[in-house]
């Protein structure tokens, strides 16, 4: 007994950790290994892999195809996270304040967030019916013309934003009004008594104070929202053609659709590779921003 525990004394630095770690080996490493070796081999499901080496991704960047989803995912992503950075600070201000019926308005705000994606995505997609759609109705009804709404390829991306939107604001307005409930209101009390006013206490006041929580929102919105493929793959399946495709879903139609496994597998790389290289430079920015 005296030995054991010798042992996990002198070692304990290792062992303790070394659970979690054997965790992220099975779960993440484990599974980005496979995925870069079914890469090197054009596979199509249900025929023996053939090795071809770095074929695939060749012939990944020779595909319009591919751009075309880069394309749409940055389109995608650059379109939705400032307008939900912009309204979760407009909630989460309005939050930070009293009023009556404060918890129920929050409750209600906050239900999108708990709601099941695909669930969400077939109500909008309901919704967004040219004919029988709600959304047309309420155009309608203020004297404005009906819409095609995912129907039509100039406005297909733009209306999966409006459902993005929708969903993941209020957790943007969680982050931010956790932050400012942080701030002390002594701040406020002495901007107030030099006679600065409200919006001068927001840009001086508010927004510094909370500029590490803003950050961390937008970091964690703009990794989701480059993966995003529920809403946009239940809504539209990519269409109409290839308008709303992102580079996930034709991932995902390229290995489940085409069978085609390797190349899939390949499309995937490029994607892990690309919301890595976008995570490290907001980190990067947010470290510089100190």
């Amino acid at each position: 007994m005296k030995r054991a525990s010798d042992f996990f004394d002198r070692y304990a630095q290792w062992l303790f950790p070394l659970p979690a770690l054997l965790a992220i080996a099975v779960l993440i490493v484990g599974p980005v290994l496979a995925n870069f070796y079914i890469s090197l081999h054009n596979w199509f499901i249900g025929l023996p892999p053939t090795f071809v080496g770095l074929d695939n991704f060749q012939e990944a960047l020779a595909d319009r195809r591919f751009w075309n989803g880069v394309r749409n995912t940055f389109y995608f992503t650059l379109l939705a996270v400032p307008i939900q950075l912009v309204l979760g600070l407009g909630i989460a201000v309005l939050f930070n304040r009293e009023f009556p019926g404060k918890g129920l308005v929050r409750t209600i705000i906050l239900l999108p967030m708990v709601a099941t994606p695909v669930a969400i995505a077939l109500i909008w997609a309901l919704m967004f019916n040219p004919s029988l759609g709600v959304l047309n109705y309420f155009l309608e009804s203020l004297g404005l013309p009906r819409s095609l709404w995912v129907a039509n390829a100039d406005l297909v991306i733009p209306s999966l934003v409006m459902v993005d939107v929708w969903e993941w604001t209020p957790m943007i307005a969680l982050i931010l009004l956790a932050a400012l409930q942080g701030i002390p209101g002594e701040y406020y009390e002495a901007a107030r008594i030099d006679g600065a006013t409200g919006i001068q206490a927001f840009l001086h006041i508010t927004l510094p104070s909370i500029r590490s929580a803003i950050v961390v929102a937008l970091i964690l919105r703009t990794v989701d929202a480059l993966k995003t493929f529920d809403i946009i793959y239940v809504i539209t399946g990519g269409g109409p053609g290839i308008a709303s495709e992102t580079l996930n879903v034709f991932a995902f139609k390229t290995g489940f659709q085409f069978f085609r496994a390797g190349y899939s597998a390949s499309l995937l790389i490029f994607l892990m590779f690309l919301v890595l290289g976008v995570a490290i430079l907001l980190n990067l920015a947010r470290r510089g921003g100190k």
